[in-house]
């Protein structure tokens, strides 16, 4: 994927998570749209910063970098989501791109991606990224409303209610 595609991935899924922790529709709604969107837009970036030193789509574009930005938050204390924003820029790279991207660098220099994508230049490029968009909150809802359900069950099963 493009920049833009990263930045359209990151908007639309900062606006489709905020409506799905928030569903209201009011002022906390939209606060929580800001406080996910600003550092998943920043971590949906970061990987890229890779074009200007390294390899890119390996550099910046693998497990250990994914790592170090979920550990950020309990290091720093802050920018909770933007491990949100390099994940799903990595799902864009791997399903959305034909080239796919290096997840295990420096250990391993293969390139891992789906048979899915299109080129970063293609006239679909955008649609393959709200399509990718739309299966990645339809996954974030199943865990946020379907999974705490499918645990009370299965404890209620297990306790014989």
């Amino acid at each position: 994927m493009n920049k833009k595609g990263h930045v359209l991935n990151a908007i639309l899924l900062s606006l489709g998570l905020g409506y799905l922790l928030e569903p209201a529709g009011d002022l906390e709604t939209f606060r929580t749209i800001v406080a996910i969107g600003v550092p998943v837009t920043l971590g949906a970036m970061v990987p890229d910063i890779d074009t200007a030193f390294g390899k890119h789509r390996k550099t910046l574009h693998n497990l250990p970098l994914l790592a170090a930005f979920l550990a950020f938050p309990y290091v720093f204390g802050n920018l909770e989501y933007v491990w949100i924003g390099v994940l799903t820029h990595y799902v864009l790279d791997m399903a959305g791109s034909r080239r796919g991207i290096a997840l295990f660098y420096p250990l391993l220099k293969q390139e891992y991606g789906l048979p899915t994508g299109v080129t970063v230049s293609s006239s679909r490029a955008d649609l393959v990224t709200v399509i990718i968009t739309v299966l990645e909150l339809l996954i974030v809802a199943l865990i946020v409303y379907e999974v705490p359900q499918w645990g009370f069950e299965m404890g209620r099963q297990a306790a014989g209610f």
